[in-house]
């Protein structure tokens, strides 16, 4: 094996191997140079790697941050929603046990017809007065939390807020209308809280000649 170093004129130093007949020449400088420049290499895709990672977490960052944001606008929404129809509907099922003793109030008192009421001797009259007194209270408290009556005479049948109990054939109106309330309904808020009991009306059917004998007969 031959080994030797020699000068070149760039000052460089070349060790120069000969093995097994072939040559083989070694420049130091270039080899640290070539080991500089990937270490530079390196350092250059290290120094551009955290930045763009810096921008890809900001990015995941800002968009968690816009998500937890509409999370909590959606959650502040629905708290506020679920609280008002705690406050409004909360006592839905109290007033629609309550619409039966106002029902049952009622009819009490339309039971009673004006000649009685008038021969009535005065503690019938108190007691009747009293009665109305205390209707006329339980409504004012029912319409206080939300409650409010409605009959919907005259109008056009609603099945949102209307409940057909039979229809009645009259010319007087016109077919789908509400012809008489049989049990005033009520709503609590928006909400339907219990549908009027309502006659529907329908045509009449026409009168035939032999449902009238006088008639055709000259």
């Amino acid at each position: 094996m031959l080994d030797f170093l020699c000068r070149t004129p760039d000052i460089r130093d070349i060790r120069i191997f000969a093995e097994d007949g072939l040559i083989t020449m070694t420049d130091p400088t270039a080899r640290q140079a070539e080991a500089m420049a990937a270490a530079n290499e390196d350092t250059a895709g290290d120094t551009a790697d955290p930045i763009a990672e810096a921008k890809r977490e900001a990015l995941e960052f800002k968009d968690k941050l816009l998500r937890t944001l509409a999370e909590m606008e959606n959650l502040r929404k629905r708290t506020e929603r679920e609280v008002l129809d705690a406050r409004v509907y909360g006592i839905a099922g109290f007033a629609r046990d309550v619409l039966a003793v106002a029902d049952n109030m009622h009819r009490a008192l339309e039971a009673i017809g004006p000649d009685l009421r008038d021969a009535a001797d005065p503690k019938v009259k108190a007691l009747i007065e009293g009665v109305e007194l205390t209707e006329r209270e339980l409504m004012k408290i029912l319409e206080k939390n939300g409650v409010q009556k409605f009959s919907p005479q005259g109008e056009k049948f609603d099945p949102n807020f209307h409940q057909a109990m039979y229809e009645v054939p009259t010319s007087d109106q016109p077919p789908g209308q509400v012809a008489q309330v049989i049990q005033a309904g009520y709503m609590i808020g928006d909400r339907v809280l219990r549908p009027a009991l309502v006659a529907v009306s329908k045509a009449k059917a026409p009168t035939s000649a032999n449902d009238n004998p006088g008639l055709g007969r000259q």
